[in-house]
């Protein structure tokens, strides 16, 4: 049996009432079951089906509602401290399939911690997915019903005169000059820039690779696109423009520079529809 089955029927066997009855299984997990969550969008979901309370850590990741800043971190969603986690005592833990490596699935098992795990795509339907898939797990599947309606809501408020018609748009991953990656194909960002209407200036590869100068020129994007944060590493407009290449591009001649919160654009959790519009109006203004 493969572990994140395995995973899935332990939770179902350890969060279940001993009275079957659907009646009970709707109730949701006890008040006193203690969570930890290793993904942002996993923490958005347990919060918007009201068990925000619940979680006892999360990853690093994991900074929306402002409640989860507060909570103790075990590490990057990718880099997880197992000691960490295991310090918590939790009765459960959650994360996203592909982040979580089977050494450290083995961990858990080996400490007699359950563990559930559960795919993300970076889509629409994904992302209704992965809440559905949460909260039935969790025996709260009409909370998770009333947030995809929510969801669906939001992302229909992405008007068609919003989106752009085809903008090219670059985005830059930046941690200070001596960090800077161009977001290619298949990326979070990607798909979201697709959602608002705009298209990806990169074509050539998927992922992320080192910017240069002369695939920046090459790309010759309308608008550049960075994390909040990202920016400001950089040192604002005025940084980003002393990037070899950046004033011989559309967007560096014309300074169409456009930033969002890094965890908001990139998570595809519930609050996608939000981000889009987010993204959508920034292009539409540029």
């Amino acid at each position: 049996m493969k572990l994140y089955h395995l995973a899935i029927l332990l939770v179902s066997a350890g969060l279940t009432s001993c009275n079957s009855n659907s009646e009970k299984k709707a109730e949701g997990l006890a008040d006193s079951t203690k969570i930890v969550s290793l993904s942002g969008s996993v923490s958005e979901v347990l919060a918007g089906i009201g068990l925000g309370k619940n979680i006892v850590g999360t990853d690093i990741t994991s900074n929306y509602p402002e409640a989860m800043k507060a909570k103790p971190k075990v590490g990057h969603n990718k880099n997880i401290n197992a000691e960490g986690v295991m310090a918590l005592q939790p009765d459960l833990v959650i994360g996203i399939k592909k982040d979580v490596a089977p050494a450290l699935a083995a961990q858990f098992k080996a400490a007699g911690v359950k563990l559930l795990l559960v795919d993300q795509d970076y889509s629409v339907d994904g992302t209704k997915k992965l809440i559905h898939n949460l909260a039935d797990s969790l025996h709260l599947s009409l909370k998770g019903d009333s947030l995809v309606k929510v969801l669906e809501s939001d992302l229909a408020k992405v008007k068609a005169e919003e989106q752009q018609t085809k903008a090219k748009v670059l985005f830059i991953y930046a941690r200070g000059t001596g960090t800077m990656m161009v977001g290619g194909t298949g990326t979070q960002v990607d798909k979201a820039i697709a959602l608002a209407g705009a298209e990806n200036a990169v074509k050539e590869f998927a992922d992320y690779k080192p910017l240069t100068a002369e695939a920046l020129v090459k790309a010759n994007p309308d608008i550049i696109l960075l994390f909040d944060s990202g920016l400001q590493s950089l040192g604002g407009p005025t940084g980003l423009s002393k990037v070899q290449g950046i004033k011989q591009s559309n967007a560096g001649k014309n300074n169409r520079f456009i930033t969002m919160d890094g965890e908001l654009l990139s998570s595809f959790g519930p609050r996608l529809g939000v981000a889009i519009q987010e993204l959508a109006a920034k292009l539409k203004n540029q």
